[in-house]
């Protein structure tokens, strides 16, 4: 019997079977064990890890998971917190348009809905920050709702599958009827949640282990082709190269001066040394001539960063100042307390090139 013969539905008890031993242990995550014994998912800490996972792998999100639970341990906590704060613990993770999102939604939910998420994809949608994912997947795994759940990891499982010839992103559509398809009334949560497991740890971009996959006899690409040419994706455009300048200074206590980015935009209301105004559409200036004040400038080379549409190449200038007098609204931060700053990787990178040590433990 094959996925293409067999009624949809049973697909879930071979993926039940092989999720209920061999499941991963995420700090957000109610086990088949432990959902056996009573424990229920908590819909602040699903949304939470959802978010962050965005664009970012389960490794690199668990330490701002537990990090954002400690400091706000409920929705309502966060929706308390000052923006600069929650700035500053997401530093690093990325996408900063989601840490603002993350705000506003608590702020929503808090204020709005008694502290309680809406427990529909519909109602999870009219959230900030909260898409189409993002709410099947909250819908699925923390209400128990029969949505359709379509990460990346999902997303891969689907397309080998089917052996789906139609290229991301435009097979999308298609790949969400067949997992809506797939996704039983029964342990929907369970479901999504095995679905991303096993594209995470078998169905893996190269070198999926095929022979432990529970759908391996119903599997169309490892049938008729190589899985690991699925999904087909779409020729990917060459990213554009963006220039321009950060400027590092440096007072006689050891401090340096930082300032806030305007809050919309990209790396909206983070923290950053001064610079030229580069965006994803333009380059900046990168000469000595852009400094944002004057001052003993020298070179000390330069930075990249690699941005979702867009690579940047950052000319990085240093000045040792002897009075911490600046123009404009920043501020002297310390070198020692720099890293409880909000400031996103393509900063620190800057700072560093500067000042190699200023990252490192004291």
């Amino acid at each position: 019997m094959t996925l293409n013969t067999m009624r949809a539905t049973d697909a879930a008890p071979l993926l039940f079977d092989w999720y209920d031993r061999h499941h991963r242990d995420l700090p957000w995550r109610v086990s088949p064990p432990m959902a056996a014994r009573g424990a229920i998912a908590d819909p602040y800490r699903i949304w939470l890890s959802e978010v962050m996972l965005q664009q970012t792998t389960v490794q690199a999100v668990k330490a701002y998971f537990d990090k954002f639970l400690t400091l706000w341990p409920k929705v309502e906590d966060l929706a308390a917190a000052e923006t600069e704060e929650v700035m500053k613990a997401w530093a690093g993770l990325g996408y900063y348009a989601r840490a603002r999102n993350l705000k506003k939604c608590a702020q929503a939910v808090a204020y709005e809905h008694g502290g309680r998420f809406p427990d529909t994809e519909e109602g999870l949608k009219a959230l900030p920050g909260i898409g189409d994912y993002t709410a099947a997947a909250i819908a699925a795994i923390a209400f128990n709702r029969q949505s359709a759940v379509l990460d990346g990891n999902v997303e891969r499982v689907i397309s080998r599958l089917y052996a789906i010839e139609t290229p991301l992103p435009a097979a999308k559509p298609e790949m969400r009827r067949l997992v809506s398809e797939l996704t039983p009334s029964d342990r929907p949560g369970d479901f999504a949640q095995a679905m991303m497991d096993l594209g995470a740890t078998i169905c893996t971009p190269k070198r999926p282990a095929c022979s432990l996959c529970p759908f391996r006899s119903g599997c169309r690409a490892l049938t008729v082709a190589d899985p690991e040419t699925f999904p087909r994706k779409a020729a990917k455009k060459e990213r554009p190269l963006r220039l321009g300048a950060a400027f590092v200074a440096i007072d006689n206590s050891n401090a340096v001066y930082l300032r806030k980015r305007a809050e919309t935009g990209l790396l909206g209301g983070m923290t950053e040394v001064p610079g030229t105004d580069w965006t994803a559409r333009r380059d900046g200036e990168t000469s000595i001539e852009a400094q944002p004040f004057a001052a003993g400038w020298e070179s000390c080379g330069t930075v990249t960063h690699v941005f979702t549409h867009f690579e940047l190449r950052l000319s990085v200038y240093r000045a040792k100042v002897a009075n911490a007098v600046a123009g404009g609204e920043g501020w002297w931060e310390p070198i020692a307390s720099l890293k409880a700053q909000a400031l996103p990787t393509v900063m620190k990178k800057a700072i560093t090139q500067a000042i190699p040590h200023a990252f490192k433990p004291v």
